[in-house]
């Protein structure tokens, strides 16, 4: 039998942010972190990884030199309880230095590409998160593997009166949107 890494004997009041920041990379590059918990992240399919790959350029083109797009970051939520989220796709403000934690405030858009694995924290956990941070734009990408992956994206905006997030549109096969930029995107091009 394998002894768990000490990095998951955790203390009652769960993984704090110093603890997690001192984790290797290797480590804290496959998991996230909710209030304290640590949830390790299975390995996203080839599709998955393309899909975000792909629709990340297009964002990247499209947001301007104002923003910038990365995948598979970082994004500190809240510090106590420590809740840190890896979304497949963030924009985000430019200005922000490579080394400062990326945080809620900093972004324009968070896009989550759904998996099997990821069912319940994509559709419910996630955005419930998001919106409560603050977060103005959420988008969640869809495949439906038994109709040729054919993708379909659910945006939703920011209520900020709920603190919840309120659809803005459901896109199949295509997407040309204005909000929060301007993109327009054939999704036969993200597969």
């Amino acid at each position: 039998m394998t002894a768990l890494p000490e990095w998951m004997l955790l203390p009652p009041e769960g993984l704090g942010a110093a603890d997690y920041e001192a984790l290797p990379e290797e480590v804290s590059r496959r998991i996230e972190v909710v209030d304290g918990a640590v949830l390790v992240n299975v390995t996203p399919r080839r599709s998955h990884q393309i899909i975000a790959r792909r629709l990340a350029n297009v964002l990247e083109e499209a947001c301007g030199s104002g923003s910038a797009v990365a995948t598979d970051v970082d994004l500190r939520l809240r510090d106590v309880p420590l809740l840190n989220r890896r979304p497949d796709i963030v924009v985000y403000e430019a200005s922000v230095p490579d080394d400062d934690v990326l945080r809620p405030h900093h972004c324009v858009l968070v896009v989550e590409v759904m998996s099997p694995g990821s069912v319940t924290a994509d559709q419910i956990d996630k955005p419930a998160e998001y919106a409560a941070a603050g977060i103005v734009h959420f988008w969640r990408v869809e495949i439906d593997e038994a109709n040729s992956y054919r993708l379909t994206v659910f945006r939703y905006r920011l209520d900020p009166t709920t603190k919840s997030y309120a659809s803005a549109g459901v896109e199949v096969d295509k997407m040309v949107v204005s909000d929060p930029f301007t993109v327009s995107v054939d999704f036969a091009d993200l597969r």
